[in-house]
């Protein structure tokens, strides 16, 4: 089992040296983004960039994920899989461009047409992003996604503070410094990789590769509605909130996601490293335990962590949202709850890949994107963007219930699943005292007590934990 870990963390490792350090400056870059641009103009940014989230698994038929997959397994020839990608990448365009067509004629989507080659250009530079991080991803790379992340994070910085705080470009320096940061990645991992190596075609391999891009498509297909899915429960609450409420309280809600990307940070890191540990060490047995310890470490760190800033959410709030920004506190611990079930979600949609039934992968996040739908119409028209907060909390413990449920046809997975509900209660509890306690001496009071009955909840879990990383370190020493 030590193997297992071993594997694990040095990925991790790899992922967090390039990730973390930078993606943190970004987060710090938030006080920057709430002075410089209005409520209305970041709002616009946000959902001309949700947009985009939307249509590229569409338009690609989510072959990233299929490239992905496939190219784990040793058998398969890595050019066809290459050219596959790049295919659907460019096939792409053809819906891409008839949907600005359409909306340049009926000015459906007015901010759209105003920023038009903004939206090209973000959607090019993510599209191949999303398909170059696959094969990296595929062929063990994690070194060039984590240097790539390195001088994306690096481009956005330095090119936010020159087009926002120095030739104040507003929204416009906003959509560059975006599409700069994205496009430096891309190049980073094309030079590493040396993509231009597979991009060939042999008349030799036609056949094989109608073959292998059959079987890349029956995986990825059930993976749009997936995708679609997550995307509606990440997203679709601030169009809801945007028809109900306006652009800008849309740039008020869509600003408090910030602070659950530090936990979502995290959780991607981790993600990463673990679809290729899970896809490896798949045993439908869990002989070992590999795959009930992790999850009950995994679940232990990211309680503690999302309990620890509900408590402090007030205050990073005041530091990070500038003007009329702060009020976006208010939304923040629901939507860090949300996140947390989207992480555990995220556990246990690496052992679905693992035993490649992405169609039951995906049954759950599209009952959860139902559900987000409806509750935000419902929520939002009585109690504004809080209530698409609420909404998006509700669907995504709907996700995590189901594949759990799901999940123990093909492993079992040993967890204290009524101490765990009591914990995700107390969550709950935590996020409702930021809303009705104006009194900040009983609230932190309360919180704390919270928190302190969640450590004693997990504490045999912080244990192991405790016992584990000391191990590790004594072990390097």
């Amino acid at each position: 089992m030590m193997a297992n870990y071993k594997y694990l963390i040095k990925n991790i490792g790899i992922l967090v040296l390039g990730n973390f350090t930078t993606k943190l400056l970004s987060f710090f870059l938030i006080p920057l983004y709430t002075a410089s641009l209005t409520t209305t103009e970041y709002g616009s940014f946000d959902l001309i960039n949700t947009t985009i989230g939307l249509i590229i698994p569409i338009f690609t038929f989510n072959i990233l994920e299929g490239i992905f997959r496939y190219s784990l397994d040793k058998e398969v020839n890595k050019v066809n899989l290459i050219n596959i990608g790049f295919k659907y990448f460019f096939i792409s365009f053809i819906p891409l461009l008839i949907l600005i067509f359409i909306n340049y004629i009926f000015n459906l989507i007015p901010v759209f047409n105003e920023y038009l080659w903004y939206f090209l250009l973000m959607y090019f530079s993510m599209a191949l992003s999303g398909i170059l991080t696959s094969i990296a991803k595929g062929f063990e790379k994690l070194s060039a996604i984590a240097v790539s992340g390195v001088i994306s994070s690096i481009v956005v910085i330095a090119s936010n503070i020159y087009f926002l705080l120095i030739v104040k470009w507003r929204l416009d320096g906003y959509f560059v410094a975006s599409i700069l940061g994205t496009s430096s990645q891309c190049i980073y991992i094309i030079i590493n990789v040396k993509i231009w190596k597979y991009i060939k075609k042999s008349t030799n391999d036609f056949d094989k590769q109608k073959i292998l891009e059959k079987k890349v498509l029956n995986y990825s297909k059930p993976l749009i509605a997936n995708s679609v899915s997550w995307w509606i429960n990440n997203v679709s609450d601030r169009y809801i909130v945007t028809y109900f409420c306006g652009f800008a309280i849309n740039g008020i809600y869509s600003i408090a996601y910030k602070i659950p990307t530090f936990l979502n940070l995290i959780v991607s890191i981790f993600n990463q490293a673990w679809n290729l540990s899970a896809i490896k060490d798949f045993n439908q047995n869990d002989e070992n335990g590999f795959f009930s310890k992790t999850y009950s470490i995994y679940n232990c760190l990211m309680a503690l962590i999302c309990s620890l800033m509900i408590v402090f959410d007030k205050i990073i709030s005041k530091i990070l949202f500038a003007n009329d920004f702060y009020i976006a506190w208010k939304y923040v611990p629901f939507l860090l709850i949300a996140f947390f079930f989207g992480a555990l979600s995220g556990y246990l949609g690496g052992i679905f890949a693992a035993v490649k039934r992405s169609d039951i992968y995906a049954k759950s996040t599209i009952i959860g994107a139902i559900m987000n739908v409806l509750l935000n119409f419902l929520l939002v028209y009585k109690i504004g963007a809080l209530g698409a907060a609420i909404a998006t909390t509700i669907s995504y413990f709907v996700v995590w219930k189901i594949r759990f449920d799901e999940i123990q046809k093909f492993i079992h997975i040993k967890i204290n699943i009524r101490r765990d509900l009591v914990i995700y209660l107390i969550l709950l509890i935590q996020a409702i005292l930021l809303l009705i306690i104006n009194n900040n001496f009983h609230l932190y009071i309360l919180e704390i007590i919270c928190l302190f009955i969640i450590s004693v909840l997990l504490r045999k879990d912080i244990i192991n934990l405790t016992q584990f990383l000391l191990k590790k370190l004594g072990g390097k020493r």
